[in-house]
């Protein structure tokens, strides 16, 4: 695009946003808090998922000197759901310092912005200029693919020259005021016209500056990313039952979903018709120092995990002996309080099965004593 034309494009994309823009939440005041919330919880996540999620967040911590006071716990219990906690655990942490550090101040700077934990470029660049105006620039996945089509830029839009291309351009568009709202109906171009297969060209307000629109080579720009290899997955996770209670876990820093609750959980080597229930009951002890008696299988669930496609096995199980190791954070559960605890999502799924499931002591019961040395499924 030609720089005498960034008036002309920024009037036409302006004009259509008055117009076409969706109103949403997070768009109804410049408050930084709520921006903030809003664009971490947009990352990897869809706008009609993150809609409630913004709301019940916001009802419970309205600003962040209430998210700094929260326990970790129920920050990841309300963020549930929502995948990639990491975020959440970022968004507690940024808020403490936030609090201890600048008053509850949120800070304008980039640099400072950047320097908070869970807080990028593009993070920092659409609070800085969503809440203060300042002229920061924003490249995130809807912007990506609109400026690589606006440009014309057929290389790969994530290596470092098409990175500094972006970025550059993101710049050099946006206006000395006013550059918050060109930012966002940049965005709102991106998601809701310029999709990533068949874009609506004719409807775009800015076609008549976009270089892959005169070449007809939208559909081939930007580079798609490299199809990511799927690895297959078994799991199984044993809820461990004493009277009315099972066991919950909390997972380690170093693990996936750090900081929240799950079963006794652990890979298997393969999936088989049969699973080995002296693997399970070596398994578990292993893990948490319990001799158990393994029940029925009572659930499946199949999920995605970056590149990983898993199958999780579900079994109860009834302890006989043993103590905790004390290296792990445990705690013993009646189902009815399940839903204090941030669970994953399949985690989530087994607590509200086990709630259905009959209280049968499998270590005792005729039924539930394992005289075979495989579970048939």
């Amino acid at each position: 695009m030609n720089p005498v034309d960034y008036s002309s494009f920024r009037r036409k994309l302006n004009d259509w946003y008055a117009d076409q823009g969706r109103d949403l939440p997070w768009r109804r005041n410049f408050e930084p808090y709520q921006i903030w919330i809003s664009e971490i919880m947009l990352q990897q996540t869809t706008v009609v998922a993150v809609i409630p999620y913004f709301e019940r967040f916001l009802g419970r911590f309205p600003t962040v000197a209430d998210l700094a006071a929260a326990d970790e716990s129920e920050v990841l219990r309300l963020w549930e759901g929502l995948g990639y906690y990491s975020r959440a655990r970022n968004l507690h942490r940024a808020a403490k310092v936030i609090v201890e550090q600048y008053s509850g101040l949120f800070p304008t700077e980039l640099d400072t912005l950047q320097s908070l934990p869970g807080v990028g470029r593009y993070t920092a660049g659409a609070i800085a200029s969503f809440a203060f105006d300042q002229r920061a620039p924003i490249v995130e996945a809807n912007t990506l693919r609109l400026y690589s089509r606006l440009i014309g830029y057929a290389g790969d839009p994530r290596s470092r020259d098409g990175q500094e291309r972006l970025w550059a351009f993101a710049e050099d568009i946006l206006p000395r005021k006013g550059a918050g709202r060109l930012n966002q109906a940049l965005m709102e171009l991106g998601a809701t016209v310029c999709s990533p297969r068949e874009p609506d060209c004719e409807s775009c307000p800015v076609h008549a500056h976009c270089q892959a629109f005169r070449d007809g080579t939208q559909a081939t720009i930007p580079l798609p990313k490299p199809k990511t290899v799927i690895t297959e997955m078994t799991e199984v996770s044993i809820a461990v039952r004493t009277g009315s209670k099972y066991l919950l876990r909390k997972r380690t820093s170093n693990e996936r979903w750090a900081g929240l609750w799950d079963f006794v959980r652990f890979e298997i080597e393969h999936a088989a018709a049969a699973i080995d229930t002296a693997f399970i009951v070596g398994a578990v002890q292993d893990r948490t120092g319990l001799s158990v008696i393994i029940g029925p299988q009572i659930a499946e669930f199949k999920h995605g995990v970056t590149r990983y496609r898993i199958t999780l096995k579900c079994f109860v199980a009834d302890r006989v002996q043993g103590r905790l190791k004390a290296n792990e954070e445990w705690q013993w559960v009646q189902p009815e309080k399940f839903d204090e605890y941030p669970l994953s999502v399949t985690a989530r799924q087994f607590a509200e099965r086990l709630k259905q499931f009959p209280l049968v002591d499998h270590a005792t019961s005729k039924t539930g004593k394992m005289k075979k040395s495989r579970l048939e499924h």
